[in-house]
Order: C-alpha cells, then structure tokens, then sequence
C-alpha cells in the first residue's frame, strides 16, 4: 500500500516538474520578433547578381583557344567529364597535354 502511494507521488512531482519547464519555453515562443535583411544581388555562387544562372561549363572550342595561347600547337579536345577537359596537341618538346576544370573560364588543373 505505502509503495503504491509512493510511486504515486512520484508520478505527481515529475508532472509538476515538466509542467514548470514548459511553462518558460511557451512563453518565449509567444515573443513577437522583426527582422530586417538586406541583400545586394550579390549572392554566393551566383554570378554578377543573376540568381539562378546556370553553370555553363568549360566550353571545348574555349579550351583549344586557351592551349593554343600557352603555346600548344595543333590543339584539340581529347577527353569531356563532367569535372575535367583534356587538351592534347605538341609543344616545342614533343606531345604535350593540359588538363582543364569543366567550370566558366576554363581555369588550368594540371599541364
């Protein structure tokens, strides 16, 4: 009989206890608050303010051009991935290749 009332009160205090700790927390959720953001078109990623413009790439006739500007003869585009172009023609010594990232302008991964 004692344990019955014993877990009984038990039961009891824990309710009180998470009554008293919701209490706070509803309250701060009723709070009102204002915000003011600011933004200047220039997001992450981008691009000059154009949001939504899609990534075109490294274009295979612009990775020609620019392994012809860093003195490769005969260029031409040997190999397109989704993250790479290969460029192969020949140099003042041989055979020679760049490799370029697949993103807009075309930056140099690896000669």
């Amino acid at each position: 009989m004692f344990s019955t009332f014993a877990k009984a009160g038990l039961a009891a205090l824990i309710a009180l206890g998470g009554i008293s700790f919701t209490a706070p927390a509803a309250s701060a959720a009723s709070d009102v608050q204002l915000r003011v953001q600011v933004r200047d078109g220039y997001g992450h990623g981008q691009g000059w303010g154009r949001p939504g413009r899609p990534n075109r790439g490294c274009a295979p006739w612009l990775a020609e051009e620019k392994a012809s500007r860093m003195g490769i003869r005969r260029a031409r585009v040997v190999d397109v991935s989704p993250r790479r172009v290969v460029v192969a023609g020949f140099d003042r010594h041989g055979r020679d290749r760049v490799v370029f990232a697949n993103e807009r302008g075309c930056p140099v991964i690896r000669r």
